[in-house]
């Protein structure tokens, strides 16, 4: 085992962490080598002993690629039934063995790979899943860290030295940092699906959903928060000063308004896939149907409207952009709205300063956000940015 790691390790030196913190488990019979979620790895001593040490390395490596890349976590997040499951070890030996790329890396018996289950190269375990043909040869069980179903032979809990779940997070982003940094070395090459996986891990995919309802619900729960006195309605204390007229406090209902961008830069397709999603997002987040207004325009508002759904927007416009324009006529609606969502592509000059008393959330639209033509639109400081990505 020590000659099978410092094999693996010549051959991948930014795995080295990973491929020596897993606690070795003898499991007689067993018949082969497999992991657990707490990076325990199981082996059988007589196949230890049949197989070579660059076979041991190899199969060392892949179980290695099943830990770091969350196999086990992917899968039951899919929520995968006993059939299904058996088909996700095979994808997930598929996306690690398509890097095994080093001409001394062999694993033991027949390697599943993309080509096997007849699929393209290159793609994520879950793509396999729903696109490949399960019909391959007889293949090794990885275990749990796979596929997250629990085997009989396994250890309970930190029994038998698992590594702690912090831990093992650390060692997800060490390696992953040590992959790139071999990548940009020089030293040797790294597989793609190595460094996808790293950027990934250091610079991780947030939801833009879930950013943007937070930036809507931070924009009401402002307004909601304020309070104010008012003389629209007589203060409950009244009656201890008679022949006084005494203010009450009144605190806000927050009304939202939607501003859409439908310039000749704007895809109108993308826009109508977003608006569709701000308005779920709205209705999530607790704005009821009475509070919603959408307008859309270019360099002019075209359309202003209360809605109940998407179905009644028209999204008129197709010149020039100019949003500065947009959120004027918003500032000038009354009662004037105290959160305005603004979905534009960026490409737009904006008011010299914000709004009062209101909380501007811009989504901007598209992958390649603010730039065209060499100039560099930016957006203003007083506004709260999330970047809509639609293929997300």
């Amino acid at each position: 085992m020590a000659s099978a790691r410092l094999w693996a390790v010549a051959r991948h030196p930014y795995l080295a962490s990973a491929l020596f913190a897993s606690t070795v488990v003898a499991v007689p019979g067993l018949g082969g080598a497999t992991v657990d979620e707490a990076w325990r790895l199981y082996l059988d001593p007589e196949v230890v002993q049949r197989w070579s040490v660059a076979e041991l390395g190899s199969l060392l490596v892949h179980h290695t690629g099943h830990l770091l890349r969350d196999h086990a976590g992917r899968a039951r997040a899919l929520g995968l039934s006993q059939a299904e499951s058996d088909d996700w070890a095979l994808a997930a030996d598929a996306e690690i063995n398509d890097d095994l790329s080093h001409p001394d890396l062999r694993l033991p018996g027949e390697v599943v790979l993309p080509a096997t289950l007849g699929c393209e190269a290159g793609r994520l375990a879950e793509e396999y899943l729903h696109r490949g043909n399960f019909d391959p040869p007889d293949h090794h069980d990885c275990g749990s860290g796979a596929d997250a179903k629990v085997r009989p032979w396994e250890l309970a809990g930190d029994a038998g030295g698992g590594v702690p779940v912090g831990e093992r997070e650390m060692l997800q982003c060490t390696t992953a940092s040590r992959v790139v940094d071999y990548a940009r070395s020089g030293r040797g090459r790294v597989a793609a699906g190595w460094q996808r996986w790293a950027a990934e891990v250091l610079e991780p995919t947030v939801d833009w959903r879930r950013v943007l309802a937070a930036e809507i619900r931070k924009g009401i729960t402002t307004v909601a928060g304020r309070a104010d006195y008012s003389y629209r309605r007589p203060s409950r204390r009244a009656g201890t000063s008679p022949g006084v007229i005494l203010p009450a406090l009144e605190r806000p209902l927050p009304e939202v308004a939607v501003l859409c961008d439908t310039s000749g830069s704007m895809d109108g397709e993308a826009l109508a896939r977003v608006l569709a999603e701000v308005e779920g997002l709205l209705r999530g987040v607790g704005v009821g149907r009475a509070r919603l207004r959408v307008l859309s325009g270019d360099a002019a508002v075209h359309t202003d409207r209360r809605v109940t759904n998407v179905g009644q927007i028209d999204l008129v416009g197709g010149g020039g952009t100019d949003m500065a324009a947009g959120i004027e006529a918003v500032a000038r609606l009354r009662p004037r709205p105290s959160v305005l969502v603004v979905l534009t592509d960026g490409m737009t000059s904006w008011p010299a300063e914000a709004p009062k008393a209101m909380q501007v959330v811009v989504g901007l639209v598209g992958a390649e956000v603010g730039a065209r033509g060499g100039q560099v639109w930016a957006t203003p400081a007083w506004t709260r940015v999330v970047h809509l990505d639609l293929a997300a």
